[in-house]
């Protein structure tokens, strides 16, 4: 399976962990490459294992869900971290969002969901459950951020548009003919102008203010 998506569940529950790897490991396309117990083992072994999705719990022991995201982050570690979780409140989803989250979903959803939501991610994509976009896109316009698009330049709106599609700057720099350097430079220009932290916030605020369908 050298193709396969690889990926590692870090749940403080082994019932949990036993069930998403028992699923998953029937999929021909995803590798269940490890497990963790808390958020601190589940960084150590993203370092280790490099995968490609991590499944985050929020609420576990020794270090939460949100602060392995935010070390992850820090590491540069490269994985693409899907919540899935049981916890519904505004001050869990937001914060884990804006810590990189690409995804987030309910330990409820259903298995062939969890396994396209995997996919979804990896491929680049943010994927959010309805109620969790409102949750982050009611607190951005509780912070008055409505008017700040008009600071854009329209190839920094265009810019924008593609990061909303998922695209990797990769991809942005061939739609629009530019160099992966001077993305960089507008999506960098982007985030100070918009007031937001990552690329995550710049796809939502896309979506909520008609920069993309």
């Amino acid at each position: 399976m050298a193709d396969a998506i690889k990926v590692l569940v870090v749940d403080d529950h082994q019932v949990v962990r036993r069930g998403l790897r028992t699923f998953l490991e029937v999929q021909d396309d995803i590798e269940v490459v490890g497990e963790a117990a808390d958020g601190a083992e589940g960084v150590a072994r993203a370092e280790e294992l490099r995968p490609d999705v991590v499944l985050m719990d929020v609420k576990m022991p020794v270090l939460d869900g949100v602060e392995a995201l935010r070390r992850l982050r820090d590491l540069g570690n490269a994985a693409r971290v899907l919540i899935v979780t049981s916890f519904t409140e505004q001050r869990t989803v937001v914060p884990a969002l804006r810590a990189g989250a690409a995804g987030y979903v309910y330990k409820d959803v259903d298995p062939e969901a969890l396994a396209g939501a995997i996919r979804s991610v990896h491929a680049g994509h943010i994927l959010l459950q309805p109620e969790v976009a409102g949750a982050l896109l009611s607190q951005e316009e509780a912070q008055s951020g409505l008017g700040r698009g008009g600071s854009l330049t329209e190839r920094e709106r265009e810019v924008l548009g593609l990061i909303a599609d998922g695209r990797s700057n990769r991809e942005i720099a061939r739609a629009l003919v530019l160099s992966e350097k001077t993305v960089k430079t507008h999506v960098s220009n982007i985030l100070m102008k918009l007031d937001l932290a990552d690329r995550t916030q710049a796809a939502l605020w896309a979506v909520r203010h008609g920069v993309t369908d």
